[in-house]
């Protein structure tokens, strides 16, 4: 069995010299965007890397971009010092207003660690506002920044990413309206538990086929769902990029069918990406691209983790998928791409958390 490990980015939390503050109020801004301070004079070359890493297009069916970057000089710094996602770039051969400040934040050591190329990445969270992130891109050149940001752009990409993931997890999650009835019934029933949002609504319950499918607003012009299908006695070898493709169509060719039960949902083969990735700790195959009807009347995007449980030796898939024509859709699928994330197995839960949700069966 393979195994991949997270990504773990390189950071000096301990040389940057602007502590984190108490009693911060959140930061604000929008999702997607990263504020970037950087002189302008320099910052064509600067944006033809940096959007190469934060600005990836993805398909939704619209081209969409996972972050978007906005670059502000530094004299309208203080201004944006409460926004999500902060970006600082400059180099120690120009001497201008960020390089000063950005010298004037770290200490001699990582100064020298940075002359001497051993870094060039400083990441830091909640400085001026509570779930913020902070990264600075300092090197002594801007060719042997580029070098080293092109090298470590997985890293730096996830930082956003995981901390954004983290924000929308926060405002997703409240304890008082989670199914957490529902969640006691599958764990019970099947071994696993999911965060269920209380506008989401069990769709199938199919036992014999081993398939969950949950469901918000359906027939609307802004729906979401989730379903988490798993096979038993499965094979180590079944865990493969082709092997997900024909799962997957196989499972919602059954399950995720019209009303008439004449079109039934299926990949789009052209717009896929699969990657390894690492899913709480194991193994998994992360599948991103569009659904769509047979019939092409409607699609829109999913993304897909499937991974083997060894202690079980069972293969579980947990998808979500958006159909919202009208809206933005990069929004909805990180919404439902976070509710994925916090699937866990009764072998990942504690007999307390575990003795707890049974409370709640009906």
């Amino acid at each position: 069995m393979k195994k991949i490990y997270l990504l773990i980015p390189l950071t000096i939390y301990f040389f940057i010299n602007i502590g984190c503050q108490k009693n911060l109020k959140p930061a604000f801004g929008k999702e997607d965007e990263i504020i970037v301070v950087a002189d302008s004079t320099y910052w064509n070359e600067y944006y033809d890397f940096l959007s190469a890493i934060f600005e990836k297009e993805i398909i939704t069916p619209q081209p969409e971009q996972l972050f978007v970057l906005n670059r502000i000089d530094f004299s309208q710094f203080k201004k944006y010092q409460n926004r999500k996602n902060i970006l600082i770039v400059t180099t120690l051969n120009h001497d201008n207003e960020v390089t000063r400040y950005v010298k004037s934040i770290i200490d001699s050591a990582a100064l020298n660690l940075i002359k001497e190329g051993k870094e060039f990445v400083i990441k830091k969270k909640d400085v001026w506002a509570k779930n913020q992130v902070l990264v600075i891109l300092i090197s002594n050149t801007i060719e042997e920044l580029r070098i080293k940001a092109f090298k470590d752009k997985d890293n730096l990409l996830y930082f956003f990413q995981s901390a954004s993931d983290e924000r929308v997890m926060k405002n997703l999650y409240n304890p008082t309206y989670e199914k957490k009835d529902l969640e006691a019934k599958y764990l019970k029933n099947y071994g696993w538990k999911l965060y269920i949002q209380a506008d989401f609504f069990e769709a199938i319950d199919n036992k014999e086929g081993n398939f969950v499918w949950l469901r918000r607003s359906p027939n609307s012009d802004m729906e979401r769902w989730i379903f988490i299908h798993w096979i038993d006695s499965a094979d180590s070898r079944w865990l493969n990029k082709d092997s997900v493709i024909v799962i997957r169509n196989r499972i919602t060719q059954k399950f995720l069918r019209t009303t008439d039960d004449k079109a039934y949902v299926e990949i789009a083969k052209e717009y896929l990406n699969q990657n390894e990735v690492n899913f709480n700790g194991k193994y998994s195959i992360f599948t991103q691209g569009l659904w769509r009807m047979n019939d092409y009347s409607m699609g829109g995007p999913f993304v897909n983790y499937t991974f083997l449980d060894q202690k079980k030796n069972r293969l579980y898939m947990l998808d979500g998928s958006v159909f919202s024509p009208r809206y933005e859709k990069k929004s909805l699928i990180q919404q439902v791409d976070v509710t994925l994330k916090t699937f866990k197995t009764s072998d990942e839960l504690s007999k307390e958390e575990i003795d707890a949700l049974l409370k709640y069966l009906k």
